[in-house]
């Protein structure tokens, strides 16, 4: 029995390893150390992406709407916003979150309605249905990412944890169109 070779690099993704050295080869002055740690990352961040995809798929939501349904329950019980500022903090147009909630509304996520104090501003606001996915997406990226890092344990979790902080405040800082929100870090 013979055993398989591995696909050709064009066929299959480059392992770390083999993209860093074309790096390398191509970029003689590249840090190879600080390309496998950013390559990394780059992996694990899609990798997690796909994963989460995959679960809320698996509860009938798109990333889009668990995102209207986090900012939701961000804002605190009795999780209201209005769609101005749904918008403003998921970085919609006006229009695109209209779609977003007609969608929601449809599915039974959301409902709209119109504020009794004040009859020309409307009140979006989490349904049972909207709060128990979230609540199970929650529940399922729990064990997913309890899974993802149970390799790193105790003192290395916080170790890790400041690090990754650093390295994002210092993008945040850096590159002001990234949206970041360094407040959340705090």
């Amino acid at each position: 029995m013979t055993a398989e070779k591995p696909a050709p690099a064009t066929e299959r993704e480059l392992g770390i390893a083999e993209q860093v050295a074309v790096y390398q080869r191509e970029f003689p002055t590249v840090d190879p150390q600080v390309e496998t740690i950013v390559q990394t990352l780059s992996r694990v961040a899609r990798r997690m992406t796909v994963a989460y995809g995959r679960q809320l798929t698996v509860l009938g939501i798109t990333s889009a709407e668990w995102e209207v349904l986090k900012a939701l329950v961000v804002s605190g019980s009795p999780y209201r916003l209005g769609p101005g500022e749904l918008a403003k903090r998921l970085g919609l147009t006006p229009a695109a979150m209209t779609h977003r909630i007609d969608r929601m509304v449809t599915e039974g996520l959301v409902t709209r309605e119109r504020d009794e104090a004040n009859r020309v501003r409307v009140i979006i606001e989490l349904t049972d249905v909207g709060r128990d996915k979230w609540l199970e997406s929650m529940r399922m990226a729990a064990v997913f990412e309890e899974e993802l890092l149970q390799d790193v344990v105790g003192e290395d979790r916080t170790v890790l944890s400041a690090m990754l902080a650093r390295m994002l405040r210092r993008i945040e800082e850096t590159q002001p169109d990234a949206l970041g929100r360094t407040a959340d870090l705090d």
